[in-house]
């Protein structure tokens, strides 16, 4: 055992009693089916969220299976006090307060958790544990078993995704000292776009810069809009092959995408998920000369631009907070900055809405989802207002309804729906790993 193994299962041994055991998947009982239990990772740069989900094996399309556990752990490694909260649906929370040095002491308390609070994992057995990755490249076009040479071929990708690859191998490497017996699956973001035509993917750069350093456009929040187009075709009694979408993933984070017969035709975001819509810190779209002009008159270099348009750009260069609740109150109070974050945001979206209905020919819906598309009724109104001569509007009364859940949000025999679908990232990952596992 290396140093830096050796290191690893110290820092582990406390969460690790009963869990080096084989895995045989064995199947539980959920609602008179027989399921398995998929715990999902969740890892960023300073916080591990996760959920142990039951699904039936059988039905990879329709089942939402049942959440035995959730949680978070958040501030790793920061040095300062951080917490975990672990949550199931028949107990109070279970929480714990500490400085988590590091993912490896933070993936022992869950498993400390779940020790304490439960469920029992040595009993529920694991079928596998699905990590989200977000960049696979071009090569990862599905989600894939881990073995060494996997994890190797992911570890290259990092220059793609410097601030986002390197935790989410770092809680593939936990993980696996875990659950030595447990089959891991990795989970691309990036995954769902690699059906991009070469006409949407292809940037006009240089031929050397795409054939030695990989530069074309990606695609990210795969998971969560492949989950979401399969939910809103079945919302709307349509199959899948047979029906186009644009949906909007608008949270933090935020992109567009074109979906035609249940594949990506074209997205927003880029190489990197800096481009395409106003987000929380991220400016999206701009003249890619900027950075040279910034270069040449205010002495900025590539890095500090780079830091400012994702870090220090987006709602919060615009208003001051990355939130759109605080802005949206400060629009209310009459700050004329709030007022002008909001337009530039509500208007990107909508112009990419009209691009992307030229792209798909045929629209059968637009779809919101994420917190910022599931919860914010005025940000979809004004992103939809005035196409109603491309069959797009929003239904006022709907629109504002505290309803949950699927829903309409546009006039009843509207040509083109509007509706809203709750996304779940953690059930789309956890049954693309039994996927992979049983194939």
């Amino acid at each position: 055992m290396g140093d830096r193994d050796a290191a690893l299962h110290a820092a582990l041994a406390p969460g690790l009693t009963r869990l080096s055991r084989r895995g045989g998947g064995r199947s539980l009982t959920y609602d008179g089916c027989m399921t398995q239990a998929v715990l999902v990772l969740n890892v960023g740069s300073s916080s591990i969220k996760y959920q142990l989900l039951e699904l039936d094996p059988d039905d990879h399309d329709t089942d939402d299976g049942q959440r035995l556990a959730t949680g978070l752990v958040d501030r790793i490694g920061g040095g300062e006090e951080g917490t975990l909260t672990h949550k199931r649906p028949d107990a109070k929370p279970y929480e714990v307060t500490s400085t988590f040095e590091d993912h490896a002491h933070a993936l022992s308390a869950i498993l400390a958790a779940f020790r304490d609070a439960g469920p029992d994992l040595d009993a529920i057995k694991l079928t596998a544990v699905g990590h989200r990755v977000v960049h696979g490249g071009t090569e990862f076009t599905r989600a894939t078993v881990l073995d060494d040479a996997v994890l190797d071929r992911i570890r290259q990708l990092n220059p793609l995704a410097p601030l986002h690859n390197p935790p989410n191998i770092t809680g593939i490497e936990v993980a696996r000292k875990a659950f030595p017996d447990v089959p891991q699956v990795a989970v691309f973001d990036t995954a769902f776009h690699q059906t991009l035509p070469e006409a949407a993917h292809t940037y006009a750069v240089p031929q050397a810069w795409r054939e030695q350093y990989a530069v074309r456009r990606y695609g990210f929040h795969g998971t969560s809009q492949q989950y979401v187009s399969r939910r809103a075709a079945a919302f709307l009694g349509r199959p899948i092959t047979d029906t186009n979408l644009i949906v909007l993933h608008l949270g933090n984070g935020a992109s567009v995408s074109a979906i035609e017969g249940g594949r990506s035709v074209d997205t927003s975001m880029g190489l990197t998920p800096l481009e395409g819509l106003v987000m929380g810190t991220r400016s999206g779209d701009l003249d890619p000369a900027i950075p040279a002009y910034l270069g040449r008159v205010a002495g900025l270099d590539a890095e500090a631009v780079d830091d400012a348009l994702n870090r220090q750009s987006g709602l919060l260069g615009l208003a001051g907070s990355n939130d759109l609740r605080d802005v949206k109150r400060a629009a209310a109070a009459g700050d004329p900055s709030a007022r002008l974050a909001i337009d530039v945001y509500c208007h990107r979206i909508r112009k990419y809405v009209g691009a992307y209905y030229a792209v798909l020919g045929r629209v059968d819906a637009i779809v919101f989802t994420a917190g910022v598309g599931e919860n914010d009724p005025r940000t979809r109104g004004l992103s939809l207002a005035g196409l109603e001569r491309l069959g797009i509007a929003v239904d006022a009364a709907r629109n504002e309804s505290e309803e949950g859940g699927e829903r309409f949000v546009s006039p009843a025999g509207a040509e083109v729906a509007v509706l809203v679908i709750p996304t779940d990232e953690e059930i789309e990952i956890a049954r693309q790993s039994l996927a992979a596992v049983s194939s």
